[in-house]
């Protein structure tokens, strides 16, 4: 990722919906004025699920999202429908479009009532305005029930009412909420905050990951001074700084050594525990880690990454955490893993969910995830949090956050 590209979980995520040859590629193409979508009049050329990170004035930064056909069918077409039904977890902002030549169909209604009870913002695009009669549009209407400012006539071939449905849009997108931070508000101006980065086979050539980057600018963005080093070098430079850091931030996967090199009047946490704060989910998530004292031999934990990448022989996710719970908890437990876009939707057989810091998917999404382990009484950490307590840490890895310090009180 380039340092000067709006990172995607950051982004307003924007999906289109509807049934095959309702004209979602289309649409969007004409909303954003590019062919970012493959069209054709054959049914199902949206085979899998499009995503394009772009700037739509007056937004901003985005990323449309194009879907296959809810209505798809046979065994693969099942699985592609499963596909648009998963992108609901992370839009911001749903377009339902319809065809309105055919009209509304039982698929469209089961997806606006699914897009309802997720609470996600939506619009409903009625397409094929050039070839309708008044009384079609009507009807459609009726048939949906949705309040008029829901529903817009459009045509993606000659182009009416999609510069009003780009204004919905926006208008939808842009609702205010309340300022977060990664880090800002723990520090003043001129603070010293010194970030520790392993760099080893896992690490990017040339760059820094994700989260390191973040937090590099939300420190500048306080006005404060990041020092970055390696965990070998952690302890020479404390020594030889001119003042005491107000904060150590760590890769959690060198928790222990920079716990052990960073004195005990220094406040320290991990790029993971930020993370979970600045996802909405530190309180859980420091209350699922809990689970671990109560497992069992036999037990099954869920092991999940917002992304994909490629596993190395010492993988966190598949080798270290494992080994960590194994050690931690003396029992012999199961282990299953799941990443990228991919979260089950049943969580009942396991007894424990650990997640990844997130830093991939946007807010909606991570949240959706907790929802769905809180909803079935599944508890549900991440990594940094899971980490630190098994290196017994993880009560002053959260000192920094008085409130959820006393949760271990």
């Amino acid at each position: 990722m380039s340092m000067n590209q709006t990172p995607s979980s950051e982004r307003v995520h924007i999906g289109f919906f509807g049934k095959r040859n309702a004209g979602k590629s289309s649409v969007m193409n004409a909303v954003t004025g590019q062919d970012l979508a493959v069209v054709s009049e054959v049914k199902g050329t949206t085979t899998d699920p499009v995503y394009k990170s772009m700037e739509l004035l007056p937004l901003g930064p985005v990323v449309m999202m194009d879907t296959p056909g809810i209505d798809d069918e046979g065994e693969l077409g099942g699985l592609r429908v499963r596909k648009s039904y998963q992108v609901l977890n992370k839009t911001d902002t749903a377009v339902l479009v319809i065809d309105g030549i055919n009209g509304v169909s039982e698929e469209d209604v089961r997806l606006m009532e699914r897009i309802r009870k997720k609470n996600i913002p939506y619009i409903i695009a009625v397409n094929k305005k050039d070839k309708m009669k008044p009384e079609q549009e009507q009807k459609i209407k009726e048939a949906l029930g949705a309040e008029d400012e829901r529903i817009l006539s459009v045509s993606a071939a000659d182009g009416s009412g999609i510069a009003e449905l780009k204004e919905r849009i926006a208008c939808l997108a842009q609702t205010e909420e309340p300022e977060k931070y990664i880090v800002r508000d723990l520090i003043e101006p001129s603070d010293l905050v010194v970030l520790v980065v392993p760099i080893d086979k896992a690490a990017p050539k040339g760059r820094l990951i994700l989260p390191q980057q973040q937090t590099i600018r939300d420190v500048l963005e306080a006005n404060a001074v990041s020092v970055v080093v390696k965990e070998t070098e952690l302890k020479g430079v404390l020594e030889r700084l001119g003042e005491k850091p107000k904060l150590v931030i760590t890769d959690s996967q060198a928790f222990r050594k920079v716990s052990q090199d960073t004195p005990a009047d220094i406040l320290l946490t991990s790029f993971s525990i930020l993370f979970a704060r600045y996802k909405g989910n530190l309180e859980a998530a420091v209350r699922g880690v809990t689970a671990l004292d109560r497992l069992e031999d036999g037990d099954t934990i869920l092991i999940s990454e917002g992304c994909t990448h490629h596993r190395q022989c010492d993988d966190i996710g598949t080798v270290k955490i494992p080994r960590w719970i194994k050690e931690y908890t003396g029992k012999e437990i199961r282990f299953e893993t799941t990443s990228g876009t991919e979260f089950p939707d049943e969580l009942g057989k396991y007894k424990l969910v650990v997640h990844c810091g997130g830093c991939m998917l946007n807010e909606r999404e991570m949240k959706y995830r907790l929802a769905c382990a809180q909803d079935q009484g599944v508890p549900m950490t991440n990594y940094g949090i899971l980490i630190a307590q098994t290196q017994g840490i993880l009560k002053r890895s959260v000192q920094v956050f008085p409130e959820i310090a006393k949760l271990l009180e």
